[in-house]
């Protein structure tokens, strides 16, 4: 593992802007002082090669429900350019082989339902604004290689409870090599979960690798990741006010946790590796909550957790990520993040 820092400021970073053509294709990143806004993690890293989802082909930008569905139909290489809003009647399916990317304006707003990534492999997500999705996850990731979901913003509520919203990316059923970067998550109960189903061991067991870095999660209630059967490597991602549970790794999964910040009042459980799947995580078949195996967790380069708890119950084996990545100092997660984490960034 290869740690790179650079020696250019902070204010010269955070000054710099990068265009959609640039995001789509990863080129060098001219920003790079602290962090990079280049793909990096599992989905650059992997056994298939780096994600490029349409780079290769043609260019649209659509303005309608329909025109958007058209263009991400089929496996042919495409980059598809999403501006203003866009209710979606039905759950938006992917193919392979895309990049659906929010306009330069940071105009793109997806609502009335969520996008699905199926049995598809090479895809990128980028610059949406998704919010208040009540059909189901505001992304799925269902059966599916090398997705980037990256500078994004996902947006509900609180109100009515846990159940009322689903998760926010849920990454699920062997999907694997996935990375969830700099993208803006507030105001939701569960926000992102790795493995759906605690009886789908030999299905998910050797898959689910997942990079989550940069992110900013904001009043959240749980699912910061919650991981099963796989291995999730979680790091220099800011968390304010998440009131319950945020990283959770249960069901034999394994967890790399390295230079996160905590922030809040309401800061709950920072960490756990204990299997309780607690009620505010529901479903529940007991009020108590639902017990699994507990998952394994190692710590890396330093977390600050602020107010948050951490109960490690197993130490794993997951010490290394596999790739090289470029760490933010501490010291500087918060500020790094809040400027670069979102939509309008790229």
């Amino acid at each position: 593992m290869k740690l790179t820092h650079s020696t250019l400021t902070l204010a010269a970073w955070a000054t710099t802007t990068l265009h959609p053509s640039s995001a789509v294709a990863a080129p060098p990143n001219p920003a790079s002082c602290y962090a990079t806004w280049g793909l990096e993690g599992f989905a650059h890293t992997n056994p298939l090669g780096p994600t490029t989802g349409g780079a290769s082909g043609p260019t649209v930008t659509v303005t309608t429900a329909a025109a958007l569905q058209s263009a991400v139909a089929g496996t042919e290489p495409r980059v598809v350019v999403v501006q203003g809003r866009i209710e979606l009647p039905s759950r938006l399916k992917v193919g392979s082989n895309k990049s659906v990317v929010g306009h330069a304006d940071a105009s793109a707003h997806i609502t009335g339902a969520g996008l699905d990534v199926y049995n598809g492999d090479n895809v990128v997500l980028q610059n949406l604004k998704i919010s208040f999705i009540l059909d189901n996850d505001s992304i799925t990731i269902r059966n599916s290689t090398r997705v980037w979901v990256d500078h994004n913003e996902f947006e509900s509520d609180l109100d009515g409870g846990p159940d009322k919203y689903d998760g926010q990316i849920d990454i699920i059923r062997a999907s694997d090599w996935i990375t969830v970067s700099w993208n803006y998550l507030h105001d939701h109960w569960k926000s992102s979960l790795v493995g759906n189903d605690a009886t789908f061991r030999d299905l998910d067991s050797g898959h689910l690798h997942v990079t989550y870095h940069h992110n900013h999660w904001r009043n959240s209630g749980t699912r910061g990741p919650a991981g099963r059967f796989g291995h999730q490597h979680v790091y220099n991602n800011l968390y304010e006010d998440y009131r319950y549970q945020a990283i959770h790794s249960r069901s034999d999964n394994q967890v790399l946790v390295e230079g996160n910040v905590f922030r809040g009042d309401l800061t709950g459980e920072a960490l756990s590796t204990y299997g309780l799947v607690i009620p505010m995580d529901s479903p529940n078949t007991c009020e108590c909550g639902d017990e699994e195996l507990d998952g394994f967790a190692n710590l890396g380069a330093a977390n600050d957790w602020g107010k948050g708890t951490v109960n490690i119950t197993q130490v794993g084996n997951f010490t290394k990520a596999p790739y090289d990545y470029k760490l933010t100092p501490l010291e500087l997660v918060e500020k790094v993040v809040k400027s670069g984490a979102g939509i309008g960034k790229i």
